[in-house]
């Protein structure tokens, strides 16, 4: 199995790519430290030591139509978050500003529902004018299903990047979510990417998929050419029909951060919301895999702490 990770290895390294099956192969290798370390020495082959810190805002919450099986936020449950309308700019700038001072690279408005009406998309846009005046932020947004026109209309705003998750592989998605499809997704990928703009898309583990099927959605990503790619890691929400789901051996996610990289050589494999589910394993996935970190609080749960990141980073051997 050694001498098959290192083929693998040097066919990633020499500019190849790996297929689906030379993937699975990765699953089944019992030497998970190799694994790692392989994965580590395409990162740092193809992205340096340079690490990306992204934080979020959640500018409007709750109420979302959709009926997404593992989301505190849709409407079809109870799970007792906060609900309030479009926050308002100078909340906006505050946090932006905080986020900038402490050393976070890129900050992201995020908004429940399927998407915006069209006076909450020119409030938006009206926002993002300004960040992009008083910050020095690279601006994201993830603002549900957009158009292109309205993806022209943020990145003349000031925004760089549209965040939009395929939340999971294409055959297992109908398993979390019946009220809009796969292909939707896709589409708006797509209306983004004529846009101009580019595409953090990546989706969440745990949630009852195989790795076949993790795999699958690597794949998928790669197919439309994503270069930022989140992987989240379940936290089971009270009230959700996923609240009882079995939480992942950080092994397992390990694992499939490390096959990630294989199948993203050069792309930001980032550490998104319920990474804490490692625990102290965190290190080991900076040091096979990750080389982006999404920080501070997350949508409706308690992240990481600004501070700790960059420390970890550092020790980890990374440039801020």
């Amino acid at each position: 199995m050694k001498n098959v990770l290192s083929h693998i290895e040097a066919i990633v390294m020499g500019g190849g790519a790996i297929g689906f099956e030379e993937a699975l192969t990765l699953v089944k290798h019992e030497d998970l430290s190799g694994l790692l370390a392989a994965a580590n020495r395409i990162r740092k082959h193809f992205c340096g030591n340079h690490a990306d810190l992204c934080t979020i805002m959640n500018a409007k919450s709750g109420r979302c139509t959709e009926n997404c099986r593992y989301c505190a936020q849709s409407g079809h449950y109870s799970t007792g978050i906060e609900v309030y309308d479009l926050a308002g700019f100078s909340d906006v700038l505050t946090l932006a500003k905080e986020n900038e001072q402490s050393g976070v690279h890129r900050f992201s408005l995020v908004t429940s529902g399927t998407s915006l009406s069209d006076e909450e998309f020119r409030q938006m846009v009206a926002i993002y004018k300004r960040l992009d005046e008083e910050t020095g932020l690279a601006l994201c947004a993830s603002l549900g299903s957009i158009s292109t026109d309205r993806a022209v209309q943020l990145l003349e705003a000031g925004v760089t990047t549209y965040h939009h998750n395929v939340e999971t592989s294409r055959s297992f998605f109908p398993a979390i979510c019946t009220t809009h499809t796969y292909d939707s997704r896709i589409a708006t990928i797509k209306a983004v990417q004529a846009a101009g703009l580019a595409v953090c898309s990546g989706g969440i583990i745990g949630m009852g998929e195989s790795m076949e099927q993790r795999i699958e959605m690597a794949f998928e990503l790669k197919a439309l050419g994503i270069r930022s790619i989140p992987i989240n890691i379940l936290n089971p929400i009270k009230g959700t029909p996923l609240e009882n789901a079995e939480k992942l051996d950080p092994k397992e996610i390990l694992r499939t951060i490390a096959i990630f990289r294989f199948i993203h050589p050069s792309g930001s494999i980032r550490y998104a919301g319920g990474r804490n589910a490692l625990g102290h394993y965190q290190f080991q996935g900076l040091q096979g895999g990750v080389n982006a970190l999404l920080t501070g609080n997350y949508l409706t749960t308690t992240g990481n702490d600004i501070r700790g990141d960059l420390i970890l980073l550092t020790e980890a051997g990374y440039t801020v």
